[in-house]
């Protein structure tokens, strides 16, 4: 098993001021730790879950900038981007100068999103749900489009909601044969048939229904003619280890399980991070340990 490890808040002490000595300190942690990935929330405003808006929110793409200049070898990506946020041209040029800077390890993390109030506060688009899933299934082909060869496309793209005169991209990615897409999400109608279809890694909500939602998976995939064994099945968590590890045993069998349900990568949040000391216990006493499984 790998875990990453997920940033969904900066609403730390010392506030702005603060935040950027604190947020490469963090990574540089986890990085030394041996996290396998970092991800961020793609959110404008913090996620009522989180704080809600009043809380300190910084924008996903300009963050997973700082964190590239700041680490050397975790994956990032954003957990999840919602697709009708940035026009679909725009997103896979991002996510490509991301790939370039980086050295090649940014993935794009997508979805349909699910908060609404962000985005009419901001302006951004929001169709209904419907509307919302056809216009990931199009970014994603835009995406794959502007990956494909040395230089994107030359033809255009026409969609019914999303359309490209010409999907040039250079420079190119350097992950090839682009960046790896997770799809995230637990919906059986559209969700996972798009997984099947177009993704690289899931993201399933930890719960006992893993299992069920991984055998139609299976079965979607052997329907759309791709490898089911391919496809990361990754989960959101939290890691929490107490004060001075006392719950480490309580985390690792709460992995453990999700390990058993067929999650194999853990991307999870973590109580006091800005304190370090939690992300230097990880590396002490959990990474090693669920590598084995």
């Amino acid at each position: 098993m790998k875990l990453g490890l997920h940033i969904p808040s900066t609403a730390w002490a010392g506030g702005a001021p603060r935040l950027r000595p604190l947020l490469a300190e963090i990574v540089q942690t986890a990085e030394r730790a041996g996290f396998d990935a970092i991800s961020v929330d793609d959110h404008v405003w913090q996620h009522p879950i989180m704080g809600g808006p009043e809380t300190n929110q910084i924008e996903a793409y300009t963050a997973l900038g700082f964190i590239a200049a700041h680490t050397a070898r975790v994956r990032l990506l954003a957990l999840a981007t919602a697709a009708s946020y940035r026009p679909a041209g725009l997103l896979a040029k991002m996510v490509t100068t991301l790939d370039v800077l980086s050295g090649g390890r940014m993935m794009l993390g997508i979805g349909a999103g699910d908060y609404p109030e962000e985005a009419a506060g901001l302006g951004l688009s929001y169709p209904p749900l419907g509307e919302r899933f056809d216009v990931l299934e199009e970014t994603v082909q835009v995406c794959l489009q502007m990956w494909a060869g040395e230089h994107g496309s030359d033809q255009s793209f026409r969609g019914t909601h999303v359309q490209l005169g010409r999907a040039l991209n250079l420079p190119q990615s350097l992950s090839r044969p682009h960046p790896l897409i997770l799809i995230a999400g637990n919906g059986e109608r559209r969700t996972l048939p798009l997984v099947a279809r177009y993704g690289d890694a899931c993201n399933l909500s930890p719960s006992p229904d893993i299992p069920r939602k991984l055998d139609l998976l299976r079965h979607l995939c052997e329907h759309e003619g791709r490898d089911y064994g391919a496809i990361e099945k990754t989960a959101p968590f939290g890691f929490d280890v107490g004060p001075d590890g006392a719950s480490v045993p309580a985390l690792l069998d709460q992995l453990r399980w999700l390990a058993g349900l067929g999650i194999e990568t853990v991307l999870g949040l973590m109580p006091g991070v800005d304190q370090i000391v939690p992300l230097e216990i990880m590396g002490r006493e959990v990474i090693p340990a669920v590598a084995e499984w």
